[in-house]
């Protein structure tokens, strides 16, 4: 008896030691990431002068809160083992349908808003029950549904998008309150709402449970095909806000307008720490990763880098990123957790 009471009380405390460790290993990501990118915009103002001032940083949360909206979707696809390559169609699909149905009138515009949302919510759908009840593998599946979902919005638009947004939506996009561009405070309360539900709601722990064992979370009695369908809605529905806040801040839709947001909407997940195997993932770390990302893309546009260079210059940061994150995380985690008493 005494035995087994031991067995237990030393299981348990190799359980708490791998929860502090992950912890752990999350916060010196976290703090590392953002660390890196408030060097990164000190250092721009050797490019210029205008560059590592207040207006810059306001310029790039401004930038990078279309980021963090698919960004953190698509975080929540990663986290159950999944992966969702719809995203660029999604968002171009929200954007094109803001501005055909709104046509530039704020008429109609408290149902219009739930219309498209919820349009974009049943391509998300459709992603899910692929996934989880046929089985189909998710680059595969959601790779399909975007080539499918893009296909309608090339012939609903006949090639040209035509509209625009309603003007309430283009006057918040484009405003400023207190001398702060609007989109960064619904950035900030989005932070604070993705943060609260991934990490510390009832349904961000199931995701995580079904990320971490899906047979396991099963045999718990966890609805794990229910629970990933919701994942990629939840992607799709992010998708789709971030196309209709796009079509505000550009007055318009294009066709391409969520391609440059496909791979930095995985990236920054992953640079910020979450595993690309699922079962691992914090929103603050992605959002990290956006502002990272971002900051790059902004310093070499101002260096007048060609697209090409750009787009590999780019990956490079990102692998050494990684690479560097990864390493100082298990190096902390060796040091501090690896010898056991």
């Amino acid at each position: 008896m005494q035995n087994d009471n031991a067995m237990t009380n030393a299981g348990a405390e190799q359980e708490d030691k791998r929860t502090t460790a992950k912890v752990s290993g999350e916060f010196v990501t976290i703090v590392a990431i953002f660390g890196l990118t408030i060097a990164m915009i000190l250092a721009s103002r050797a490019i210029s002068p205008s560059f590592g001032s207040w207006s810059q940083v306001e310029t790039i949360l401004y930038l990078s809160s279309f980021l963090v909206f698919c960004a953190f979707g698509q975080g929540l696809v990663i986290l159950v083992r999944g992966l969702d390559l719809s995203i660029a169609s999604v968002i171009t699909l929200g954007g094109v349908l803001t501005a055909s149905l709104m046509n530039g009138s704020n008429e109609g515009l408290i149902y219009l808003v739930p219309m498209i949302l919820g349009a974009c919510v049943i391509v998300g759908v459709v992603s899910g029950i692929g996934v989880a009840y046929l089985r189909v593998p998710p680059f595969i599946m959601t790779m399909a549904v975007g080539l499918i979902v893009y296909s309608l919005c090339l012939g609903f638009t006949r090639g040209t998008p035509r509209g625009y947004p309603a003007p309430l939506l283009s006057d918040f996009m484009q405003g400023k309150f207190l001398g702060v561009p609007a989109p960064v405070y619904l950035l900030l309360v989005f932070v604070v709402f993705g943060t609260v539900l991934q990490s510390y709601s009832a349904f961000g722990r199931k995701l995580n449970a079904v990320g971490n064992n899906p047979l396991a979370a099963y045999i718990a009695g966890l609805p794990s095909g229910l629970l990933i369908v919701s994942a990629y809605a939840v992607s799709a529905l992010c998708a789709g806000f971030t196309g209709m806040m796009l079509a505000g801040y550009a007055s318009g839709a294009t066709l391409r307008m969520g391609d440059s947001y496909l791979l930095p909407s995985i990236a920054a997940v992953v640079v910020g720490g979450s595993s690309i195997l699922g079962g691992q993932g914090n929103f603050v770390g992605t959002v990290g990763g956006a502002l990272l990302l971002t900051t790059l893309a902004t310093i070499l546009t101002a260096l007048g880098i060609e697209q090409g260079w750009k787009t590999i210059m780019e990956g490079g940061v990102i692998l050494l990123a990684l690479i560097a994150l990864r390493e100082q995380s298990f190096a902390f985690l060796r040091d501090v957790f690896g010898k056991r008493g």
